[in-house]
């Protein structure tokens, strides 16, 4: 089992609670290996655990990452990768889209803020 990590090994690798690895666990995104009330995770769990943090940094939904990770599964890579590619396209002109909003909202903030600095000036 050296190339197992255990729960608490597994929450401290990837900095998540052990509520959030259960979590994982009981939507299906994770399926360790168990040993009474142990769990263990090996590479396929590691390697699983990257892909949804990375998924949930990039602004993804759990249940998105679920189906994408089941698509390895049931129909292979090439069709995990073109669905990537449609998801990743979506959530980029989602985040530009924030990112334009964002960069308004400054824009106003710092023309409110310096007309206000303006008029104690006066």
């Amino acid at each position: 089992m050296s190339d197992l990590l255990g729960f608490k090994e597994m929450c401290t690798r990837f900095e998540v609670t052990p509520r959030t690895l259960r979590y994982y666990e009981y939507i299906e995104l994770l399926s360790p290996q168990k040993e009474g009330r142990a769990r263990f995770y090996g590479p396929r769990e590691v390697a699983r655990m990257k892909l949804i943090l990375r998924g949930r940094r990039f602004g993804f939904g759990l249940e998105e990452i679920r189906q994408w990770l089941l698509l390895y599964d049931q129909k292979g890579t090439r069709e995990q990768y073109q669905a990537w590619v449609v998801m990743a396209d979506r959530q980029l002109q989602a985040l530009e889209a924030q990112m334009a909003e964002v960069a308004r909202t400054i824009a106003d903030l710092r023309l409110l803020r310096d007309e206000t600095a303006a008029s104690l000036q006066d």
